[in-house]
């Protein structure tokens, strides 16, 4: 958090505002949430998610919020923006699905059941849609490149989570729009492929089942046995731990640890 004012006063009153937002956004039931949902499924790096899933304590706490606090008002504009232009379908049913949340996994223990709360499904159009707010420069990446595999994979769950609910979508869309002094849009979309999710699935639970057969907990220098991936965005990973040797209180990042490895073989 950078705070400043054009004198005395007014920079204690810039410090007093910026700790208030940032307070407030690590009480929010976004920065409050401990259960795995469909954002954290793809995630690239299994050391992270393994963390996440053993809601180990977090080191990397020291984050600016105002991307996340942006990102969850554009998101309340969007949902009252559709309200106001809902409409009824022949068949009696709304056209939209406004941020109703869904299953994507029935399940009576925490590794089994997964759901979350879908930004907008088109029940003419049979489109489920997920808004991104990103930087200019992540916009322009996602044009040239497509989304990241994380992204993807969230749009397909949350497909799988629209189906759950009899509402198959025809395509995913993720729609990215950049934070930026003039309205920047991209759009994403595939045909609906329920085997994505599939696939996401069965990966959470080999996770799951890895971290529950090294039990890190007890055997904490097993965490060495679960990998790091170089796709990973370690800056904002709350389990980043610069220069960290014991994985048991935080991870030094992928390419650090790359690096370290390559080292000790040319050592070797």
């Amino acid at each position: 958090m950078i705070a400043t004012g054009s004198d005395e006063y007014s920079e204690h009153l810039a410090e007093r505002i910026g700790q208030f937002i940032v307070d407030s956004d690590a009480n929010s039931p976004r920065s409050l949430q401990s259960a795995i949902g469909p954002s954290d499924v793809g995630e690239p790096c299994e050391r992270q998610l393994s963390y996440r899933i053993h809601d180990w304590p977090q080191v990397n706490t020291r984050h600016d919020p105002i991307a996340a606090v942006i990102g969850t008002g554009f998101h309340m504009w969007m949902a009252e923006k559709f309200e106001a232009r809902q409409t009824t379908l022949a068949n009696g049913q709304p056209r939209y699905r406004i941020e109703e949340r869904v299953t994507v996994r029935e399940g009576s223990t925490p590794n089994a059941a997964l759901a979350g709360s879908s930004d907008l499904f088109d029940r003419l159009t049979a489109l489920n849609y997920d808004w991104k707010l990103v930087g200019l420069s992540s916009l322009d990446k996602y044009r040239r490149q497509g989304p990241s595999q994380k992204y993807r994979i969230q749009a397909h769950l949350y497909g799988l989570g629209q189906e759950n609910a009899g509402q198959p979508p025809s395509r995913v869309v993720v729609v990215f729009i950049a934070r930026y002094h003039e309205l920047r849009v991209h759009v994403w979309s595939e045909p609906y492929d329920k085997q994505i999710a599939l696939d996401a699935l069965a990966r959470l639970d080999r996770i799951y089942q890895r971290i529950y057969d090294l039990n890190p907990e007890a055997h904490p220098e097993r965490w060495s046995q679960i990998p790091t991936d170089k796709a990973a965005n370690c800056r904002f990973c709350p389990w980043l731990k610069p220069g960290s040797d014991d994985l048991s209180q935080g991870c030094p990042g992928a390419q650090t640890e790359a690096k370290s490895s390559q080292l000790e073989a040319l050592i070797a």
